[in-house]
């Protein structure tokens, strides 16, 4: 016979405050960190907790309570779906910041690389692109 599973509880206006890895973002509620997807920071929401680890958890939106300032129109009709670009929902500046800090983190934090100072990433220009 199966186990039950557990039911978490619902976790009621939690504020996202910083973007994580592969497209989530992260809150912290109590000494737990939450990594939700869809989600941008500034953005207060209703969370469902899927998979609960001992110092974190995966949580899903059952309900936007208030949207961010920062969010932007995702310019793809397929944002959420296929899975290709999950910052689409950041403006583009927001996205550079994120995956630079990303790039830092995982270089300085977990790899206990000594690092100079960064410059910021370059924005992409279509002239940029196209040559």
């Amino acid at each position: 016979m199966a186990r039950k599973r557990k039911e978490f509880p619902i976790l009621e206006n939690v504020t996202i405050t910083d973007v994580a890895a592969e497209g989530k973002a992260l809150a912290r509620v109590n000494d737990m960190v939450v990594f939700v997807p869809f989600v941008v920071p500034g953005d207060v929401v209703d969370l469902k907790i899927r998979k609960k680890k001992h110092s974190y958890c995966e949580a899903e939106v059952v309900r936007f309570v208030k949207y961010s300032e920062t969010r932007a129109e995702p310019v793809c009709q397929h944002f959420g779906v296929c899975g290709g670009c999950k910052w689409q929902n950041l403006p583009y500046e927001e996205q550079l910041r994120a995956k630079q800090q990303q790039v830092f983190d995982q270089l300085s934090r977990i790899s206990h690389v000594q690092l100079p100072e960064f410059n910021p990433i370059m924005l992409a220009t279509n002239a940029a692109l196209s040559q």
